[in-house]
């Protein structure tokens, strides 16, 4: 047996930025700063400097970073059992799956890892619906999706994408998909017909720069749906599981889908844990070796899984978000003309539109660094807020503050 390496000699973030620049692909623009540490809404570099997290791992890291409950259930989970496949039951699975599915209203499961698989499956599923239940004929279905858009980035879902970053360079792709303008009922309305299996959406688009549609929007989605027949599924992979004030970003509609999608939050910043929700009628239509995945539902997953519904469970942490969502939103309101444009939020998700004659999203992300401050920019001038649902109200206003004096 060869003797065990030394570790390696620290490096500075110069180093680590040059050696990642060399040795990694550069499918990431990442901001420049190296991170070594996290607790809580605070990240620490390799310098020593502190940051206060206002990004949230795009939403995974809802209760902050290594929350203790999390952390002991994966700790604890560690000791015990981490991978069967689903060759093979484990003890684990089945209560996630009962917990999740009791927490959004549904009555099945279909763990995965990734979003993007949740994605997939969802497409799946809703194509094998459209075949056996809706009579839909062989190969015929269409799912429709909405402009802007983001679902991930499989060759599949970046094929139905309408950002030429995300979709040129990478065809040819499937057919079967109808792009609709968000928030835009009668082109919905216009898009769907007898071989539509589903509509694909996302209660609040969020790479797209927090984009929340009109009241009454997703409630006349879900009435399309079910008057002409088909499902409605909601990606609710950033917006789900406390982000926006509910549990389900559609909950602020009293929406009920017939397939939920998450991800993202479901894995506490851990694991990647991600899962279909839905009915039995639709869910059901999976038989042995349709689908299926070697670590979806592996015991460490559903461990850290019951852990994160188990801290939904209460509505603490939803209620939460509602409360300093108001912060959030008044403290962006006051900064309307002093180099804000515009601004959308709900709950603890904020896309803010920055004067381009300031800076560029990614400038200001820049510069917020330099103060202590991490954010991320996305189109444009736009600059993304989501921090933990553990943030203080102190530590909210002075990251909304630090803003205020970037932007002055």
């Amino acid at each position: 047996m060869s003797a065990p390496t030394s570790p390696r000699p620290a490096r500075s973030a110069e180093e680590l930025i040059a050696v990642e620049e060399s040795v990694l692909a550069h499918n990431y623009h990442p901001l420049p700063v190296v991170i070594a540490h996290a607790e809580g809404v605070w990240l620490t570099d390799v310098s020593g400097r502190r940051y206060l997290d206002m990004l949230a791992g795009y939403s995974a890291l809802n209760f902050g970073h290594r929350h203790p409950a999390l952390i002991e259930a994966a700790h604890r989970q560690l000791d015990r059992l981490t991978l069967t496949s689903r060759a093979f039951r484990n003890d684990r699975l089945a209560g996630f799956a009962e917990d999740l599915a009791a927490l959004t209203g549904q009555e099945m499961t279909l763990p995965m890892n990734t979003g993007a698989e949740a994605v997939e499956s969802a497409i799946k599923v809703a194509r094998k619906w459209a075949y056996e239940v809706r009579g839909v004929a062989p190969d015929q279905a269409t799912i429709v999706a909405a402009e802007g858009n983001f679902h991930g980035r499989t060759t599949t879902i970046v094929g139905f994408s309408s950002d030429p970053v995300a979709r040129e360079g990478f065809g040819p792709y499937a057919p079967g998909f109808r792009l609709v303008p968000y928030n835009d009922l009668p082109a919905l309305a216009a898009a769907v017909d007898e071989t539509t299996a589903a509509v694909l959406i996302e209660p609040i688009q969020g790479e797209a720069g927090v984009v929340i549609p009109d009241d009454g929007y997703l409630a006349g989605v879900r009435e399309l749906t079910r008057r002409r027949g088909a499902l409605l599924v909601a990606d609710e992979i950033q917006s789900g599981l406390g982000r926006t004030g509910t549990t389900l970003a559609v909950d602020h509609e009293g929406v009920r889908p017939d397939m939920v999608l998450l991800g993202k939050a479901l894995g506490g910043g851990i694991v990647p844990v991600s899962a279909v929700v839905a009915s039995r009628e639709v869910l059901g239509v999976l038989r042995p070796g349709e689908h299926g995945s070697t670590f979806g539902g592996n015991p460490l997953a559903a461990a850290v899984g019951s852990a994160v519904v188990e801290l939904l469970r209460t509505g603490e942490y939803q209620r939460r978000a509602a409360r300093l969502g108001k912060v959030l939103r008044d403290g962006l309101a006051s900064l309307v003309g002093r180099g804000v444009t515009g601004f959308r939020s709900r709950g603890l998700w904020a896309g803010v539109d920055v004067d381009p004659t300031i800076g560029t999203g990614r400038e200001i992300s820049e510069r917020l660094i330099a103060e202590g401050l991490l954010v991320k920019d996305t189109h444009g001038s736009t600059i993304r807020l989501a921090p933990p649902l553990t943030i203080t109200r102190e530590e909210l206003e002075s990251a909304l503050a630090t803003l205020e004096r970037v932007l002055a």
